[in-house]
């Protein structure tokens, strides 16, 4: 039997292949020796084959003891803020996040509310290895509370964020095309943006779970969403990920806003609001230099951490900050909850955009410009080390960080290369202030990389 991809992240697999009923058994039934057996919340992210899953983990907790909080079809910030809210030992999101459909996979959350890290994944690993199911009888089972209503009090959650002004979003009476790809966002997200006064226009947010197009909310994906917000002369375009953690904005001109620019302009929002004292911002080592030079022009600090909502998460807490993330599209607000959402990104957002006044695409213009170019090698067979020794030897005269794999900062660029947590690749970042400058980089370190791979 083919295992899953185990990772800081949870598991992830192919469906029938390295995800069965066999492993999806074990690891929910060593989450719950884990948990203590006491509540825990699940839901999916919507994706077609996730309600198999879900029943298989719904049943396996009840047989473990568990008293279950079944969500259903919810975003993964949805479960986790649950399981805090409900003070809950643990939760479980079912969900693959963006990779494809004959995917899946399943988060694990702690009695906080947030995934498991390193420390917790190991301990929790004890229990997997140890596979040795404990069951109850039939008179032991409790039953199942679902729970879909929880949703309104997750948008209300938001709705309260003290930096936005809720009036000032619905005077603008924004016109939004929403793609929600069929999946957990599809109700969630066009009610939120409802709720504050926007025309929404959905487009692939019937929470069927057939994805129309590839899940991951990057620019190559993104086509007939951005052909939508220019036939449609809307203002903008919403665009999140199968388990709804990412945010990833299409300007009014048809154009993607940029991923890395979804945290860039949280974080100008909320450091704009808070007291100079509190300015501080935690990123991962892979998002764009823009939030540095933001948090700069508001005399704050920003601290870095390895790429991993959990690594970011922690960092936060160390350092006190009211606002971090990743440049994938992921926001993090601890004043709503310590994890990625998508919710509090487009609530954050548009407050800034109604603050603004002008159009999306002009007020990307005030926004620090680089340009971030993205590339991946299979490691299939390779040892990632022989590259990362080699590299690391070649510049050894610039600094270089090893929190997460290798970044490399140049005078007016940088590099970063790491093991991806989900997928056996190696992925290459590079960003520099002009897209050539971006992709001359990229295609040098790449040059590189296959030079030392054929010795």
């Amino acid at each position: 039997m083919k295992e899953p991809i185990i990772s800081i992240s949870g598991i992830r697999g192919i469906f029938g292949e390295s995800l069965t009923p066999e492993n999806i058994t074990k690891f929910t039934s060593a989450f719950a020796a884990y948990s203590g057996k006491g509540r825990i919340v699940i839901g999916r992210d919507g994706r077609l084959n996730g309600e198999i899953i879900e029943k298989i983990v719904e049943s396996v907790l009840l047989f473990s003891g568990c008293e279950v909080i079944n969500l259903g079809t919810a975003p993964t910030p949805t479960i986790s803020l649950a399981v805090e809210q409900m003070k809950a030992g643990g939760g479980i999101a079912i969900t693959a996040s963006h990779n494809p459909q004959q995917w899946n996979g399943m988060k694990f959350i702690n009695a906080k509310g947030i995934f498991l890290d390193a420390a917790e994944n190991k301990a929790f690993m004890k229990f997997i290895l140890k596979n040795d199911p404990k069951y109850v009888s039939v008179d032991r089972v409790k039953p199942v509370e679902y729970y879909p209503s929880f949703a309104d009090y997750r948008i209300q959650r938001v709705l309260n964020i003290s930096s936005i002004n809720v009036n000032k979003i619905r005077k603008r009476e924004f016109k939004v095309v929403a793609d929600c790809v069929n999946s957990s966002g599809s109700y969630i997200i066009p009610e939120l943006l409802q709720r504050l006064g926007c025309k929404v226009i959905k487009l692939d947010s019937d929470g069927s779970g057939i994805f129309t197009r590839k899940p991951e909310p990057v620019p190559e994906n993104l086509k007939r969403v951005c052909r939508e917000v220019k036939k449609q002369k809307a203002d903008m375009g919403i665009v999140v990920d199968p388990d709804a953690d990412r945010l990833v904005i299409i300007t009014d001109k048809g154009e993607p806003f940029g991923e890395e620019n979804t945290i860039t302009t949280a974080v100008k929002h909320v450091l704009a609001k808070v007291n100079p004292s509190r300015r501080i911002a935690v990123v991962n080592l892979s998002t764009s230099r823009s939030v540095d030079d933001v948090v700069d022009s508001f005399g704050g600090k920003t601290y870095k951490a390895p790429v991993g909502e959990i690594n970011v998460i922690k960092k936060m807490k160390k350092t006190g900050a009211v606002i971090g993330g990743e440049g994938s599209g992921g926001v993090i607000l601890p004043e709503v909850h310590y994890g990625r959402d998508s919710l509090v990104g487009i609530a954050l957002i548009l407050s800034e955009f109604a603050s603004f006044k002008g159009k999306v695409s002009e007020y990307k213009k005030t926004l620090p410009e680089y340009h971030i170019r993205k590339s991946s090698i299979s490691l299939t067979g390779i040892n990632p080390n022989k590259i990362f020794s080699s590299i690391k030897r070649s510049y050894r005269s610039f600094p270089q960080n090893f929190e997460d794999g290798l970044r490399i900062d140049f005078q007016n660029s940088w590099a970063n290369f790491r093991k991806s947590n989900t997928e056996p690749i190696m992925r290459i970042i590079t960003e520099a202030k002009t897209p050539a400058e971006a992709e001359e980089l990229q295609k040098k370190l790449q040059r590189e990389i296959k030079t030392i791979l054929n010795k």
